[in-house]
């Protein structure tokens, strides 16, 4: 029946209309997959440590709109949880739940905000999730009062020491 309905609706269009059509999903298809083989979308890559997709230098020579030594200075310390998305042209940073090794109970995700194109404290905004696993469901809780200020003492400190290796002072 509803392979009698298809054949009936798609009848209507020509022939040409339908080629297209088709080619086009195919496009999609194809476009979605990022060029990949399907096995490989299986497999989960983290594309985002190696291109910084604008974060290139020091204040001169940044195309985006954030500190070069803040972003990468987030990345290098937040490398140890999963990425779910990285933007460096809107400074954002967002992590996938992680689990330490030691707890099967909690879990976190990051978000960190680079806000301005020096390098400042308060050009660095940093939120931090926690979840506790209750009766087998995930439920919100506070973090710990440090937790947040740890993490941005430290992105902060590799800023500052990517600034140092790489000679730059007046950023």
């Amino acid at each position: 029946m509803i392979s009698r309905l298809r054949q009936t609706s798609l009848s209507r269009f020509p022939r040409s209309a339908r080629f297209g059509a088709s080619l086009l999903a195919a496009g999609v298809l194809v476009a979605c997959s990022g060029g990949r083989s399907p096995d490989s979308l299986s497999r989960p890559q983290n594309h985002l440590m190696g291109e910084d997709r604008g974060a290139t230098g020091g204040d001169d020579q940044l195309q985006g709109g954030v500190n070069a030594y803040l972003w990468r200075g987030a990345l290098d310390t937040l490398s140890f949880m999963p990425f779910a998305s990285a933007d460096a042209v809107g400074g954002v940073i967002l992590t996938d739940w992680y689990q330490p090794p030691a707890s099967h109970d909690e879990r976190f995700k990051i978000a960190a905000y680079v806000l301005d194109r020096r390098l400042r404290s308060d050009a660095l905004r940093v939120s931090v999730f926690r979840q506790v696993r209750q009766d087998g469901e995930w439920v919100d809780t506070p973090v710990s009062g440090t937790t947040t200020s740890d993490i941005t003492t430290r992105i902060l400190a590799r800023a500052r020491q990517l600034r140092a290796e790489n000679g730059d002072r007046d950023n």
